[in-house]
């Protein structure tokens, strides 16, 4: 692992903008770099809502699954209006005569159906599916679904809840995988982040710290903080709006709650994304919130991604580097760079070296791996 350490302490630097959001539920600023203060104030209130709630579904080839998903729509136990705004993106299966199915059922349930879509010979992407479903429904929350997923009956209620309280957040949740066991590291580190960690930890490998199936917010603020990225197939569409809702001074809540059955397989569209793409991305973003603002710092991980890391900065903060650590004896003991498979994040040696140095996350230090 990773870890980037301030060395001058009186130079440390929390994740916050100095424009953070504006407190009210009811409007939300955009911020651009190269506006003023002044100038970067926009009121994104609208007052053309129809339901108190779209719940967003992108469709692509889902048949396997939709019936379990559209099910698990029509058991939410919110009183409030919602609104299911599906966009097909050239489905070739049976997704289209599933969602026809169900069209009657979640009417008859209150639930208000939109649907979407194109027949073209190829698929336009998760971003472009998702922006197309935002445009056509007319919620005054958004709750984001992937169609492989299925939710609890108390999400929609328990997220609406949070965000009314929790205005220009990402709302989140915990989560369920299935099958059960898999991805097991990745599903323990979802549902354990303190609220404080959901900010601190940003720059991991894991990429957002609420994920996308479970993201919950206003439509102002989405509006405000942007578009999904429609580049399509290997693009990692949320970790990119992630990091801009972060940029516009947003923030990040987690309903600590299961309130999703969050289902891994080999054909989840996660896996067209190559691993260099998201690390080029998040060295920039750590640059950008963190290094850029420090004078100094230290490597905390004397092996290959520590070098990686190192050779992946630009040529001024590669100059800032004043050391590199470890607290492997062994290593440091032979004198040389040696590759080994990372221990878990927590309950090791290096915590406990962290933890004596009484250095503090967020402030101190960021966790990178």
């Amino acid at each position: 692992m990773s870890i980037i350490g301030v060395s001058d302490r009186n130079k440390s630097t929390k994740i916050e903008d100095e424009d953070s959001a504006d407190s009210n539920p009811t409007k939300c600023r955009c911020v651009s770099p190269s506006e003023s203060s002044d100038q970067r104030r926009l009121d994104c209130e609208r007052e053309d809502y129809i339901s108190d709630v779209s719940i967003i579904l992108p469709v692509h080839n889902a048949a396997k699954w939709l019936d379990e998903c559209l099910q698990s729509v029509s058991e939410q136990d919110f009183e409030g209006s919602m609104q299911l705004s599906i966009f097909n993106d050239a489905s070739k299966d049976d997704s289209l005569n599933i969602i026809g199915k169900w069209r009657t059922k979640l009417e008859d349930r209150g639930v208000f159906v939109v649907i979407g879509g194109h027949e073209s010979s190829h698929p336009k992407g998760v971003g472009f599916a998702k922006n197309q479903a935002v445009t056509q429904s007319f919620g005054r929350f958004l709750c984001f679904l992937d169609a492989d997923d299925a939710m609890m009956p108390q999400r929609v209620r328990l997220q609406y809840e949070a965000a009314l309280k929790h205005t220009n957040c990402i709302i989140g949740c915990q989560v369920r995988r299935e099958p059960e066991g898999s991805t097991e590291r990745y599903t323990r580190w979802i549902n354990s982040l303190t609220q404080e960690q959901l900010l601190t930890q940003v720059f991991t490998s894991h990429g957002p710290t609420v994920i996308m199936p479970t993201w919950f917010c206003s439509r102002e603020w989405f509006d405000c903080v942007g578009k999904f990225d429609e580049g399509g197939k290997g693009v990692p569409e949320d970790l990119l709006f992630f990091y801009e809702n972060l940029r516009k001074g947003g923030g990040t809540f987690r309903v600590d709650r299961c309130l999703l059955l969050y289902r891994y397989h080999s054909g989840a569209a996660t896996h067209a994304v190559r691993e260099e793409t998201i690390w080029k991305n998040r060295v920039r973003f750590l640059e950008e919130r963190v290094l850029n603002r420090w004078s100094s710092f230290t490597i905390w991980n004397a092996g290959k991604q520590g070098r990686k890391l190192y050779r992946s900065l630009s040529a001024a903060n590669q100059k800032k580097i004043v050391s590199f650590c470890d607290v492997d004896q062994s290593k440091i003991a032979k004198g040389f760079y040696m590759y080994q498979e990372s221990k878990d994040l927590t309950g090791g040696g290096f915590e406990e070296n962290l933890s004596s140095l009484k250095l503090k996350e967020g402030v101190d230090y960021y966790h990178f791996s």
